[in-house]
């Protein structure tokens, strides 16, 4: 029987790789940093709030790994290089797989130690909305990525 958080593992192994692969396309490191009309977030920016929550959420609480988000530098910093965003992001992929692979179904349903949503939730309602919100940023950086350039 596959657990379900090994299927989510697998989707955000994809969905990151994805990421990674539009972060390579861009044909300008300025472009990454630009946003358009009435978009208010580079690629960039997107890119690291991603790293920055996904660090924190599994990382920090789950995995115990020690990492400090700053939240708000997710969206004001500008230019870090594209190699570090694509190195940053692939360090996702183990920290994820490591921490979802190794829960049993009854880890998976425990509750989740922070409010998440206004609510106390479990961990599984946790990996489905934070599947769903890399998958919306994801569309925002292709779709960035084909208007600017």
């Amino acid at each position: 029987m596959v657990m379900l958080s090994n299927v989510l593992a697998s989707f955000y192994e994809r969905d990151l790789r994805k990421l990674i692969e539009e972060i390579k396309l861009f044909k300008s490191d300025d472009n990454l940093w630009k946003t358009h009309g009435s978009i208010k977030n580079s690629s960039g920016n997107l890119a690291l709030h991603i790293i920055g929550g996904s660090n924190y959420l599994f990382g920090t609480i789950l995995a115990q790994t020690g990492y400090v988000r700053d939240r708000d530098q997710e969206f004001i910093r500008k230019g870090v290089p594209r190699e570090d965003l694509v190195a940053q992001l692939e360090e996702l992929i183990p920290l994820i797989n490591k921490t979802m692979n190794g829960l049993t179904p009854e880890q998976l349903e425990a509750e989740y130690p922070l409010v998440f949503d206004g609510a106390k939730r479990s961990k599984s309602y946790l990996f489905v909305q934070l599947l769903t919100h890399l998958n919306y940023h994801l569309g925002q950086v292709n779709y960035l990525r084909r208007m600017l350039e």
